[in-house]
């Protein structure tokens, strides 16, 4: 049930962060929404590392928002260096 819940938080903070961070680049919302569900699970990686999170716990939505804004940016370095 974890890694769902961390799916259903990652869309949300997907479309959060991309609210918050807009970007020159038109995103589809799939994209959109994968880019968050993928910065969920590194939130969820890094605070299981870092100690913040236990085994049964997830990340929260705040630090689910702060790495797709991580993710989003990464994101839109890599489609910049891309586009002639």
């Amino acid at each position: 049930m974890g890694i769902i819940w961390t799916i259903l938080i990652g869309f949300v903070a997907g479309l959060i962060a991309r609210a918050l961070m807009p970007g020159p680049n038109p995103m589809g919302f799939i994209l959109t929404a994968v880019l968050g569900i993928v910065g969920a699970l590194v939130a969820n990686f890094l605070g299981r590392t870092m100690g913040w999170y236990g085994d049964g716990e997830g990340a929260g939505l705040v630090a689910s928002v702060i790495g797709a804004l991580i993710v989003l940016f990464v994101y839109g370095l890599i489609a910049k260096r891309r586009t002639p």
